[in-house]
């Protein structure tokens, strides 16, 4: 029989393989800003996937970093994304409110291709790792 936490950690990583596939997409549509967006909530879900999947019952920061901070105390393997996690955690809210950045681009005018191809690889960095505990 497979355990309550297995099953809650394959619906997040499944949706954390879903959000990555909608950054590719939005990638190749040139909404940079949502790519990014997308690729950091693929790396979030992961993540979260990976410690439910260790029996954690409540997850409630969005922080990347802290959720790999967290994940390097069970799995040392972690400890080699700290600084992805960290880029990524840049992500979380610039990418979706106009008054998120600095200045007065929106957004979508703002985040360039490179931004989000560079999101996009580090969120399937992380990802590879958490699929292997999983």
């Amino acid at each position: 029989m497979i355990k309550i936490a297995s099953l809650i950690a394959r619906r997040w990583l499944k949706q954390a393989e879903s959000d990555l596939n909608a950054a590719k997409n939005s990638l190749s549509s040139k909404n940079f800003d949502w790519s990014c967006f997308q690729a950091q909530q693929a790396a979030e879900k992961s993540l979260k996937a990976f410690l439910y999947n260790l029996g954690y019952t409540s997850i409630i920061t969005h922080s990347l970093k802290e959720l790999v901070m967290e994940a390097e105390k069970k799995q040392s393997e972690f400890s080699n994304v700290k600084s992805e996690a960290r880029f990524l955690d840049m992500f979380y809210i610039p990418t979706r409110y106009p008054n998120g950045l600095a200045g007065n681009l929106t957004p979508s005018e703002f985040y360039e291709k490179g931004d989000a191809e560079k999101c996009i690889n580090y969120a399937e960095l992380i990802l590879k790792i958490v699929k292997k505990y999983i």
